[in-house]
């Protein structure tokens, strides 16, 4: 079974997502610092780590990016009922 390990951080708005992605990708904050500071969900203070899970596990917007998208690159704003994610996934094998 194909397994992924991600970390996210959750904002209210797509803009936050949008400005945490820049200040990230600029290098002025790590991920795991941004998700510590700003993230609406209790992992943020695991630097956003959701550990390792399976398809089927998160929302299906929130699979569809870990399950495809490129491993180390922060993916989003990504829109589920819980808000705006950031994702980067850390790991995933098949």
């Amino acid at each position: 079974m194909t397994t992924a390990s991600a970390r996210h951080i959750l904002v209210s708005s797509e803009q936050a997502c949008e400005d945490l992605k820049t200040q990230i990708q600029a290098g002025e904050k790590s991920f795991e610092d941004a998700a510590a500071q700003f993230s609406q969900c209790p992992s943020g203070q695991k630097g956003g780590d959701l550990g390792s899970f399976g398809p089927g596990m998160m929302v299906p917007e929130f699979d569809k990016v870990v399950f495809n998208e490129e491993v180390g690159q922060v993916h989003g704003p990504i829109q589920t009922q819980f808000g705006y994610h950031l994702v980067e996934i850390t790991e995933r094998n098949a």
